[in-house]
């Protein structure tokens, strides 16, 4: 498997990411019904639940990330992940297994 990235964003909306180490693993899970964006992967962390989403937008991707547009068909309903950078308002993360078969 090549190595994905991705960016968390709008943390600010759950819990911040000040609590946000490298390492920390997370859960990704498809969100078809999403109203806003049907691309949209929701990021979760065991114990809190949803803490943000896969950036979507040019505006909110960043470095060699992938968009939740890019990373949707690579990935299977559940994939997990585990941050890599925590930056302003968010965190890059890599893809540690796809949930594919």
């Amino acid at each position: 498997m090549d190595e994905m990235y991705f960016t968390i964003t709008g943390c600010n909306h759950y819990y911040g990411n000040e609590f946000m180490e490298k390492g920390m693993k997370v859960k990704l899970v498809k969100e078809p019904d999403n109203v806003h964006d049907k691309e949209a992967i929701q990021v979760q962390i065991k114990g809190l639940g949803t803490c943000g989403y896969v950036a979507n937008s040019p505006y909110t991707v960043k470095g060699e990330s992938m968009s939740a547009g890019r990373l949707y068909d690579k990935i299977g309903d559940e994939a997990k992940g585990k941050i890599v950078f925590v930056i302003d308002g968010g965190a890059i993360c890599r893809i540690t297994d796809t949930g594919m078969e």
